[in-house]
């Protein structure tokens, strides 16, 4: 009786000890550890942009055929989801099919037409607009006749991508359907619907959305200073865009890179219109990590004087504070943006070099 005593009390002893060793092992065999042993956590791959998303059965039986191609065409050629944009169709007039009042032609009560619903304000003044004029809107073009048709479903579903990629998709999709429909539940009610689209049942976002890929892209900055800029600017996603903004609360786009140099202790121009003359061209190509890029918009802009920046996080990608309205500031690409004007790098700039001289050496 007492040998098994004493073997029992040995096996018990040799049970703690082995609970304690999983309970002190160190932090590096855990990331060393296999992944079934993170329940509940899927990995994520940082360098995929392609976030393809198969169409599940309920979405090919829902969704007519031509609309479905259109939702997926226009959908990757903005930069947002098919699944939410078809939700959108589908919540708005069931994909073209519903016979109320301002589907196929006219405004319902509150002004809205086509089967996207745009206000007739917000499509761009009048139903159908020439793409050769001038107009404030979202008249879009999608089957090339030359014309913003807001009862076309291939013009109205481009004119919808188009809003929803401005006010925040595709990594703040709760913001962006927001402001398509200023009601909460409806924002529930669209992701539902672009949930059951989707064979994965999700809304899938961007790699950029994600604050583990953080890490990735402050590891790969060409140099320590390029890194304390990146992490600084990475750090204000989410924050809102503030016109004047430089922190820490809100910024607007050129407030955001203002800070993010002031954090490793450099300082560049204030605005836009400064900060494009200031640093050193770079040829598109050549550009790298904590270079900026430049684009032709907002009000008093031309070539010459571009109106809004990105600060380069890689190749392709972009941190902005965009606007008011576009949502938080995010990661987004710049090469699907239109009025591109050209990259430059602030850390070529004389007056940046010398500065860089005396945080090396402040006995300078």
């Amino acid at each position: 009786m007492n040998v098994s005593r004493t073997r029992l009390a040995l096996l018990i002893g040799l049970a703690g000890g082995l609970l304690l060793a999983l309970v002190v092992v160190s932090p590096m065999v855990l990331i060393s550890m296999p992944s079934f042993l993170s329940e509940g956590r899927t990995s994520i791959d940082c360098a995929d942009t392609t976030q393809v998303e198969e169409a599940s059965d309920s979405a090919a039986a829902d969704i007519p055929a031509k609309y479905l191609e259109l939702y997926k065409e226009h959908g990757d050629k903005i930069g947002v989801q098919w699944n939410v944009l078809a939700a959108v169709g589908k919540r708005e007039t069931d994909h073209g099919r519903s016979t109320l009042p301002g589907v196929k032609s006219g405004t319902n009560s509150a002004g809205a037409a086509g089967p996207m619903q745009f206000l007739i304000s917000t499509w761009g003044g009048k139903a159908r607009i020439a793409m050769s004029s001038t107009f404030n809107g979202y008249a879009s073009d999608g089957d090339g006749d030359g014309v913003g048709d807001v009862y076309n479903p291939a013009d109205a579903i481009l004119g919808a991508a188009k809003m929803l990629k401005r006010n925040g998709a595709p990594e703040n999709v709760r913001q962006a359907l927001f402001v398509y429909n200023r009601a909460w539940w409806y924002v529930d009610q669209v992701e539902a619907i672009a949930r059951n689209y989707a064979k994965s049942g999700d809304v899938k976002l961007p790699p950029q959305a994600e604050d583990e890929c953080d890490d990735s892209l402050v590891e790969a900055a060409p140099s320590d200073v390029v890194a304390k800029i990146l992490q600084y600017a990475l750090a204000q996603r989410g924050k809102p865009y503030l016109w004047g903004g430089t922190g820490p609360d809100a910024y607007d786009c050129s407030g955001v890179i203002y800070a993010a140099y002031r954090s490793a202790g450099l300082t560049i121009p204030r605005t836009t219109f400064l900060q494009w003359p200031f640093g050193v061209k770079v040829l598109e190509g050549e550009e790298q990590p904590g270079d900026l890029v430049f684009f032709n918009a907002g009000p008093g802009t031309s070539a010459d004087n571009p109106g809004h920046v990105g600060l380069v996080v890689s190749k392709g990608k972009m941190l902005e504070a965009r606007c008011r309205l576009c949502g938080p500031i995010k990661v987004t690409s710049y090469e699907v943006r239109g009025n591109r004007v050209g990259f430059t790098r602030p850390l070529q700039n004389p007056d940046v070099l010398e500065q860089l001289k005396k945080l090396q050496n402040p006995s300078l």
